[in-house]
């Protein structure tokens, strides 16, 4: 999630174990090691671009990291706050902290190394957008309340909170995609498989992507917490095969390995994009969510097989996204051919 989720939520956990006199360092401590698994972002390339999207949410996220990325965070915060409190106390702290930073990125539909180095595998549950001001501005109020009236409830409450929005974006999701699977089934798809991703800043409009044997669908469904499903049917592309995706690329190449590396990163949701084998796309993400205008794209020139495919976001957002995307979350628009359930 953003740097200040990250923040807040780290604060909170902190405080939620800190004696009244720790309160406030333990905000502080906690919101800094919240954050400080993200500089992952810092390890890149010049002549490597993927090698940022590779690295980012990999080991610093990893459950098996915390301890030490922790104990780094303490030995490197001790000689500042060692007049208010010891050692230990700052470990658990930066613990907490340096906790919450895998686990609540893999909330998001990103995709996190949380079991490196046992399982390769992103896990991402889906459950919360990358930004989200109602799971962050609430977490804000109970860390700047606990600390101001020393008071360790007020940080349990905010703690509360946050597991309360985040099962409630389990709920969403899981209501998002038993609407998609109906929907592949009023299409009569034979569908793989069906994910449902929350848009950003909020769990009630989703992007539903499904894969079938040779296309990839998606559409966006809006699922109001006290509402039908709304669903605005979207775009279609076909989905390559190994032998379209890797064709005229050598294995072993250098290409070859950024394809497989792209196609790990999407989990296999890629595509070429407006038929362009020289582009591949991220089939996850787009400026609408029922879009098939991806944000990431890897460039592939397969004349030049040990040269790197190049990384590109694509994140122009016109006003007329922006009009359509805001009424969709009203629940808006709706097409003449609407399925409401």
């Amino acid at each position: 999630m953003d740097p200040l989720s990250q923040a807040v939520t780290g604060s909170l956990l902190a405080q939620w174990v800190a004696r009244r006199e720790e309160l406030r360092i333990a905000a502080v401590v906690g919101a800094l090691a919240g954050m400080a698994p993200d500089l992952d972002v810092f390890i890149r390339s010049s002549e490597d671009p993927l090698l940022q999207v590779e690295f980012h949410r990999h080991f610093t996220h990893a459950l098996a990291f915390i301890p030490i990325g922790a104990l780094l965070c303490a030995l490197i915060g001790y000689p500042f706050f060692r007049r208010w409190i010891g050692f230990g106390r700052l470990y658990l702290f930066c613990f907490l902290g340096f906790l919450q930073g895998g686990l609540l990125d893999a909330c998001t539909s990103y995709g996190t190394r949380l079991l490196w180095p046992f399982v390769e595998m992103r896990v991402a549950w889906s459950n919360i957008a990358i930004i989200d001001p109602l799971y962050t501005i609430p977490a804000l109020v109970f860390v700047i309340l606990a600390a101001s009236r020393r008071r360790r409830l007020l940080a349990g409450i905010g703690c509360g909170w946050i597991m309360f929005y985040l099962l409630l974006g389990v709920l969403q999701r899981e209501r998002a995609e038993a609407a998609g699977r109906e929907l592949a089934d009023s299409r009569q798809l034979k569908s793989i498989r069906i994910e449902a991703k929350p848009s950003i800043f909020n769990n009630f409009l989703f992007r539903v992507v499904t894969e079938t044997e040779d296309r990839l669908f998606v559409d966006a469904i809006r699922v109001g917490w006290f509402s039908p499903p709304i669903i605005y049917p979207g775009d279609s592309v076909p989905h390559p095969s190994d032998a379209a995706l890797f064709a005229g690329v050598p294995e072993g190449s250098r290409l070859r390995k950024d394809i497989e590396r792209f196609a790990f990163f999407a989990d296999d949701w890629v595509y070429f994009v407006n038929d362009n084998p020289a582009v591949l796309g991220d089939f996850r993400y787009a400026l609408l969510p029922n879009s098939a205008e991806t944000l990431w794209t890897l460039q592939i020139d397969r004349a030049n097989p040990e040269r790197h495919g190049q990384f590109e976001t694509r994140r122009a957002l016109s006003d007329s996204v922006w009009i359509r995307f805001g009424r969709m979350l009203q629940g808006k628009d709706l097409p003449s051919e609407q399925n409401s359930k």
